[in-house]
C-alpha cells in the first residue's frame, strides 16, 4: 500500500500545484489541539512539484530533520538510562516488554473483570516521522546513495523511540458497562467511541486467496456496513491484510495483482492508519483514480468526488480472526480518552505520494478495549477516520497488537484479515 524529484534546490516556500493535484483542506477536530507536524500540518500536496505530489520536499524535510540530531539524542538518552524504569512526563517508561510487566505486578495493577492490565508500546518522540516505502526508487538510485544512507538510518531510528507502559485493556463486549445504555454493537458505539462489533458469518474460505477475498468478503464487508449504518449510502472495500505469524506458505507482496501477501508480524506501537489529511486524500485517490484500489473500480469525475466527499464519510477498518485469537488481538483505543491530545504524524513517503498516519504519546486516561479470545464470527471495528470536524462525534480511535501474559505458552497467534473500507452518508 512511480518516480520522485531530486530533493536538492527545491524552493520550500513554493506552494503552486498542477491543476491535477487535490489538495485536501486543513480541517482539524474542534477542540483538539493542531498535530505535531511537518509545515504546520499541510499536506505534501500542498508542495506539488511538477506532478509529484509533493514527494520531493518530503525528501528535503526528512534529511532536514535527520540533519537536527534530536532523534539521535532521544535514542542516547533512552539507550543511556539507568536499568529499572525510566521517568517521562507521562509517567515510568521501560525498554522491554517484561520489566513493565514485572512492575504491573509488583504494583498489583489490575483491570476490571473481563480485562487485562498490559505493556503497550507508545512512542516518546515528540516529533514527526518520516518513513520511505521500500518501493521508492531512492533506494536503488545510486545517485541518492547518500541521502539513502542518512534516510535509512533515520527509518531504523523510527523502531528505537518506543517504551512500554503500563496500560489496562477492558473487555469491549462489556461497554455497556463503562457507558450505560451503549451497545458495542451499535453506530452509536462508533459515533462516542470509534470503535464497534459486528457479527459477519462469512463464506469466505481461503483467506491465502486475495482473488477469492475481493470476490467473496469485500463484498459480505460492504453489506456490513450498509446493515450496520442504516443511514449510508454506499461503502467501499478497497484493499486488505492477512496476519499469520506461522504462515509457512509464500508471503510475497504483489500490488500489480491485488495481493498484500501474508504479514508475519504484527504492528506493536500504538498509531492510527490516517489522519485530518490523509482521510481525505485517501478516499479521492480512491475515487478518481482507483489507486492502490483492490476492490469494486471507481469511475468519480473530480466534481463527483466533490459532491460525494461533501456529505459526512468515515473510513473503517475491519478485522475479523480466522479462529478464535489466543494470543496477540487486536486492541483498540476509544476517542474520548484521547480527544484533546495531539497526534503525531508519520509521513509515507512513495513516489507517486505522500501518506499521514500518526502516533500517539501515552497516557494513564487512555480508554483501552479488547475482545478476549475473539471469535471468527466477530468483526472489530475501528475508525480511522470521520468528515465530521465539530466534535460532536469521534473522529478515529487509534490501535495496536498486544502481548497477553495470561494466555498460555502455546496458545495460537491471531490469524485474521483486516479490510479497510469507506462508508459514504
Amino acid at each position: 500500500m512511480d518516480h520522485i524529484e531530486n530533493a536538492d534546490n527545491y524552493p520550500a516556500e513554493n506552494t503552486e500545484n498542477s491543476s491535477s493535484t487535490y489538495v485536501p483542506p486543513l480541517q482539524l477536530t474542534e477542540g483538539q489541539p493542531p498535530p505535531i507536524a511537518t509545515n504546520g500540518g499541510l499536506s505534501y500536496y500542498s508542495f506539488d512539484q511538477g506532478g509529484d505530489a509533493g514527494t520531493a520536499k518530503a525528501i528535503e524535510d526528512a534529511l532536514a530533520l535527520a540533519a537536527e540530531g534530536e532523534g539521535e539524542r532521544v535514542i542516547e538518552m533512552l539507550e543511556n538510562a539507568p536499568p529499572g524504569p525510566i521517568e517521562t512526563k507521562w509517567g515510568p517508561g521501560f525498554r522491554d516488554f517484561k520489566e513493565c510487566l514485572e512492575y504491573i505486578q509488583d504494583k498489583n495493577i489490575v483491570a476490571p473483570e473481563g480485562g487485562i492490565a498490559v505493556p503497550l508500546a507508545y512512542t516518546v518522540y515528540e516529533r514527526p516521522t518520516y518513513s520511505v516505502v521500500r518501493s521508492n526508487r531512492l533506494w536503488s538510485d545510486p545517485a541518492q546513495a547518500d541521502k539513502a544512507k542518512i534516510l535509512r538510518r533515520a527509518e531504523d531510528n523510527n523502531k528505537r523511540y518506543n517504551l512500554f507502559f503500563p496500560t489496562i485493556m477492558r473487555d469491549a463486549r462489556r461497554i455497556e458497562e463503562y457507558h450505560p445504555g451503549l451497545s458495542p454493537s451499535s453506530p452509536d458505539c462508533m459515533d462516542r467511541l470509534g470503535l464497534a462489533v459486528a457479527h459477519c458469518e462469512s463464506k469466505l474460505q481461503n483467506v491465502y486467496d486475495s482473488a477469492e477475498v475481493e470476490r467473496v468478503f469485500y463484498p459480505e464487508i460492504e453489506k456490513l456496513l450498509l446493515d450496520f449504518f442504516p443511514e449510508a449510502t454506499d461503502a467501499l472495500v478497497y484493499n486488505h491484510d492477512v496476519f499469520d505469524k506461522d504462515y509457512t506458505g509464500d508471503r510475497t507482496e504483489d500490488q500489480d495483482a491485488k495481493n498484500p501477501g501474508v504479514n508475519a508480524n504484527y504492528s506493536n506501537r500504538v498509531h492510527n492508519d490516517l489522519n485530518d489529511n490523509s482521510g481525505r486524500v485517501r478516499c479521492r485517490e480512491l475515487l478518481t483514480k482507483n489507486l492502490r484500489n483492490f476492490g469494486r473500480q471507481q469511475h468519480y469525475t473530480e466534481a463527483e468526488a466533490d459532491e460525494k466527499m461533501s456529505r459526512r464519510f468515515m473510513s473503517i477498518n475491519l478485522a475479523k480472526p480466522m479462529e478464535p485469537v489466543g494470543q496477540y488481538p487486536f486492541v483498540l483505543c476509544a476517542w474520548p480518552s484521547f480527544a484533546n491530545q495531539p497526534y503525531i504524524n508519520n509521513y509515507r513517503i512513495y513516489d507517486d505520494r505522500v501518506g499521514e498516519t500518526t502516533r500517539f504519546t501515552y497516557s494513564p486516561d487512555h480508554e483501552w478495549y479488547w475482545f478476549p479470545q475473539q471469535k471468527p464470527t466477530e468483526v472489530s471495528m475501528l475508525k480511522c477516520y470521520d468528515s465530521v470536524t465539530d466534535g460532536s462525534v469521534s473522529r478515529w480511535s487509534f490501535h495496536t497488537a498486544c502481548e497477553d501474559p495470561t494466555a498460555p505458552a502455546d496458545a495460537p497467534c491471531r490469524k485474521n484479515v483486516v479490510v479497510r473500507s469507506y462508508v459514504f452518508f
